[in-house]
């Protein structure tokens, strides 16, 4: 996931802050590429229905760990 798509799931800057429990100026300040842990956190956050992009942060050659889908 991307920084548009956690802002078009929540329908907009605030919203997301809130649900996230972030201040409106840091959701601000996040970059379009996510870092992993919070890709891992807004994941458990919307049970699902935004997923990491684990395949981005994983260098070349690298094993994926597997993570157990419920």
């Amino acid at each position: 996931m991307n920084k548009q798509d956690v802002l078009n799931f929540y329908g907009g800057t605030v919203r997301a802050a809130k649900a996230l429990n972030r201040t409106k100026g840091a959701v601000s300040q996040w970059s379009d590429d996510l870092p992993l842990n919070l890709q891992y956190e807004i994941e458990g956050r919307t049970r699902g229905k935004l997923k990491a992009d684990v395949a981005k942060h994983t260098a070349p050659g690298e094993a994926q760990a597997s993570v157990p889908q419920p």
